[in-house]
């Protein structure tokens, strides 16, 4: 459990200061044991059975949680309106993350999985993303192969869902007319990023779909927005695929490949699921999801709502979608409005990523100003040639000013410490990482690939610049004999001149960690930095977990204000332990390992 801030400290000092007093208070340690880097939620549970009618009108048995609507028109109101007024008078202002591991991490779990920066990611595993090897292929099969069974119920682009034996389901969609291949080539880049940063993100891809590979199925019908039900004929096949962008004779589409499992419905920024056993954490106190809004903000996804994301069961019985026990997933879908959006109106495009649809406090600003005062979109260009990303190209960006269509209960709630864990990913993409993620997209134009690399880029580094400068971003923490190494990602990255980091290591040692001593950093190559450990423990017949064998180390780089703070003990014949890190906002500020409340 993640600490409170210094009012947790306050609450024990008046606790125990009629006994001991606080400056007498011995502070708390990391426990002798190994972080946790999987979370159980993964587990099989099982849920309450209820009966329901199938399409045939017959009783089936239903073991999973219920599907969850997401009611968008109530969810604008609820997070713009009512849920900040309820917020304001219940005085909850926040506090850390509580799904946070010892070394200041997110362990796997339904929601999140460690992928780079924690293996080798190569360009080859960017590209592949969440998709199987085995995916589409255009180019190889048959005639009439690609079954259309369902039209596209809902949203912007229009499409339908094919399914290809042997190979699975697949919803297609076009591009809008007036966004050209941008929406396509957006939602293939993006949910590469966001599997490779961690998150579990659809597979979508960029296909060119030669006409004859279509086939209707037989009477199908499909519903519109407004739940209105119309044949899904060959007239309204070809009104789909003459409306989308063409290449070689051939039309360019999404592929979405239909996620395993049952979908039971959007995951909720807020609270948790009551039917889900494995859902113990409310989704705004989640560092996974706190920290997705950087890389909302990094990629311009302002359209990062519950309506765009999908739950899935995953049933232990493969036979049975619908049977217990099982698991949940949680996946990003529709990532299309990521590199700028094309609505109707030139203000609101200029507007999006900086402000909310309704944005109270902006609009407040315009009344008691007028309307003179100058905002950050109103000086906007849009790159020529590039007019597919609208404004994001050349946006002012400034990374924890960035905001969404609309609140979000997670995003809202991001500490410092998960932004800089979240910019701990976003740094792990080098600018060949990138280059090969906007290769995904397959734009007709090469100079469209190079201006959203370019712009990725640069975001990227606005968001070093930004996340670097406060807390400590060394990490990757490693510790071999009496030797403690450590990666800076800010002088990995070249943030700032090399010349501006300069390290120095602390160790503290001690009953109440209060004797000092002054260790030599050895500033090494790629970021590296070492140091050399003293013996900690008097004696070797100290208990492994006595507090005589308990050291902390601080580490700065000259650059952050914060130092990385190691805790290990010294274990004799067996080295050193490390078994926690934090990262406090100043190298005066030394508290009681936060773990330990």
């Amino acid at each position: 459990m993640r600490a409170r801030g210094p009012l947790l400290a306050v609450i024990g000092c008046v606790a125990s200061i009629a006994s001991t007093g606080c400056a007498s208070r011995e502070p708390r340690r990391f426990p002798l044991k190994d972080p946790v880097w999987v979370d159980d939620d993964l587990r099989p549970v099982s849920v309450p059975c209820r009966e329901v009618k199938g399409d045939d009108g017959k009783l089936e048995e239903i073991c999973r949680p219920e599907e969850y609507v997401s009611p968008f028109a109530w969810d604008v109101a609820d997070k713009t309106l009512f849920r900040p007024m309820s917020q304001f008078f219940a005085m909850d202002f926040g506090f850390e993350a509580k799904n946070v591991n010892a070394l200041d991490e997110v362990p796997d779990s339904s929601w999140f999985t460690n992928r780079i920066g924690v293996r080798p990611f190569t360009v080859d595993d960017l590209r592949q993303g969440s998709c199987p090897k085995l995916n589409l292929d255009p180019a190889k099969d048959a005639d009439g192969s690609w079954l259309i069974d369902q039209g596209k119920p809902n949203g912007a682009n229009p499409g339908f869902r094919i399914n290809i034996k042997g190979v699975g389901k697949y919803m297609l969609k076009a591009d809008q007319a007036r966004e050209g291949e941008k929406a396509t080539g957006a939602t293939a880049i993006a949910s590469r990023i966001y599997h490779a940063a961690g998150w579990w993100a659809a597979c979508d891809t960029v296909v060119y779909v030669p006409r004859r590979l279509l086939k209707l199925k037989p009477g199908l019908k499909s519903a519109d927005n407004s739940g209105i039900e119309r044949p899904f004929d060959d007239a309204a096949l070809s009104k789909i695929l003459d409306g989308a962008q063409q290449r070689d004779g051939m039309v360019r589409m999404l592929a979405s490949r239909w996620l395993d499992g049952r979908t039971i419905g959007p995951f909720q920024y807020e609270e948790t699921r009551k039917d889900d056993p494995n859902d113990v954490i409310d989704h705004e106190d989640r560092r996974d999801l706190r920290g997705a809004r950087l890389i909302a903000a990094w990629l311009g996804h302002f359209d990062s709502r519950e309506q765009n994301s999908m739950t899935t069961w995953h049933s232990v019985d493969p036979k049975n979608k619908d049977s217990s026990p099982g698991h949940t997933l949680h996946w990003y879908i529709d990532l299309g409005d990521c590199f700028g959006s094309h609505w109707e109106w030139d203000s609101l495009n200029r507007r999006i990523n900086k402000s909310y649809y309704f944005d109270p406090a902006h609009v407040m600003t315009d009344l008691l100003t007028l309307g003179i005062y100058t905002r950050p979109w109103d000086k906007g260009k849009i790159v020529e040639g590039a007019e597919l990303f609208a404004y994001f190209p050349l946006d002012d960006f400034q990374p924890d000013a960035w905001k969404g269509g609309y609140p979000n209960p997670a995003f809202q709630r991001m500490t410092e410490h998960d932004g800089a864990w979240a910019a701990r990913i976003v740094t792990r993409f080098s600018d060949e990482l990138i280059e090969a993620a906007v290769s995904v997209g397959d734009y007709s134009n090469k100079f469209h690939s190079e201006v959203l690399t370019k712009a990725l880029i640069r975001r990227r580094d606005k968001i070093r610049e930004r996340y670097f400068k406060d807390l400590s971003p060394v990490a990757d923490v490693r510790v071999t004999g009496s030797k403690v190494c450590a990666t800076d990602l800010a002088r990995q990255a070249g943030t700032w001149p090399d010349a501006d980091f300069k390290y120095e290591a602390t160790l503290h040692t001690g009953k109440m960690l209060d004797q000092s001593a002054k260790l030599t950093a050895e500033k090494g190559a790629s970021g590296a930095v070492c140091v050399e450990l003293p013996k900690v423990a008097a004696s070797d017949s100290l208990p492994e977990s006595d507090p005589g064998r308990y050291a902390v180390l601080d580490v700065t780089n000259g650059v952050a204000e914060g130092p990385l703070r190691v805790h290990f003990y010294d274990l004799g014949a067996k080295g050193f332990k490390l078994v926690g890190l934090e990262r406090p906002t100043a190298p005066t500020a030394f508290y009681s390992p936060a773990s330990s409340w």
